[in-house]
């Protein structure tokens, strides 16, 4: 997973070294959905309650919500969830076992987290689209060996695996969502006065329209279609990209269904952090403290 050293940083707020974090996060994204692709959709895993041997031990949440819990225990004893960029799934999370790392002040203090939101959308509907093709696949071998009807789509047995790389995608898309409070924290430093006033009336759309960049997001989109479609291409054995391999039906991932991912759910659910936090930047200041704000 893609991380930045707070300790070693110059500037952490820095717009360029965000849009540095934000456009390798891009590829780390891609290649863990490519991944996720490789299994069929496996809905079962994503059903509280679905498994006795989860029920037996006193866990009555989904399958994935187990391996969550169970993964990000161990990274909070190793205080991953210390530091400003990391958000958990779970919570109820142990202390960690060392010592808190003393970070430079980055972000305004806050308790903003989209993760249920991410982890709804994640297995509502980027897994059902991600994994059609490999349904589809498992569904035609099961009709081959006499399985036919509901039992032929869908569940290919692999739990364990599928849930390692959602655990991986989730944390990914996590990371990038929850990195619009380090814009919003840059750009509301760099000048203060145009945000305050939208912040004590409050007025989000106004907020939005400060921080948004539509020729940003334009391009964005557009490299990201283009590092999909590299990506989703099959290479020989030289190492050549097998020309339009990506438009054959044996794509790796859905180009369109990565594009649609970042313009449909993450670019407006990172603009609703990012205003979230605007409207929490005055909080707990005196009004001699927002008055220099605003000045």
């Amino acid at each position: 997973m893609l991380s930045q050293n707070f300790m070693l940083e110059k500037d952490p707020l820095s717009l360029e070294r965000i849009r540095q974090i934000l456009v390798r996060l891009e590829d780390t994204i891609i290649f863990d959905l490519i991944e996720r692709a490789q299994f069929a959709h496996n809905p079962r895993i994503y059903i509280r309650g679905s498994f006795q041997e989860l029920r037996d031990m006193g866990f009555d949440g989904s399958w994935l919500e187990w391996f969550l819990k169970e993964i990000e225990t161990f990274h909070a004893r190793a205080r991953r969830y210390t530091s400003p960029d990391e958000y958990p799934f779970t919570s109820d999370l142990p202390a960690p076992v060392l010592l808190p790392l003393t970070f430079p002040k980055i972000l305004y203090p806050n308790t903003i987290s989209a993760n249920p939101s991410i982890l709804s959308f994640y297995t509502r509907s980027i897994v059902p689209r991600i994994t059609r093709r490999a349904t589809l696949a498992l569904a035609a071998i099961k009709r081959s060996n006499g399985i036919i009807g509901d039992e032929e789509y869908e569940d290919d047995g692999n739990y364990g695996s599928a849930a390692t790389i959602d655990v991986e995608v989730l944390q990914a898309i996590s990371k990038r969502v929850h990195y619009g409070k380090f814009v919003s924290e840059s750009k509301f430093l760099d000048n203060p006065a145009a945000f305050v006033p939208h912040i004590l009336t409050p007025n989000r759309a106004a907020l939005e329209a400060l921080i948004t960049k539509p020729e940003v997001e334009r391009k964005l989109l557009q490299r990201l279609r283009k590092k999909a479609a590299i990506y989703a291409q099959e290479f020989s054995a030289d190492g050549d990209a097998i020309a339009n391999s990506h438009l054959d039906g044996s794509a790796k991932i859905d180009v369109d269904g990565v594009v649609e991912l970042y313009e449909g759910y993450i670019i407006p659910l990172t603009k609703e952090v990012e205003v979230d936090y605007l409207l929490h930047r005055l909080d707990g200041l005196s009004q001699e403290e927002i008055d220099a704000l605003a000045a």
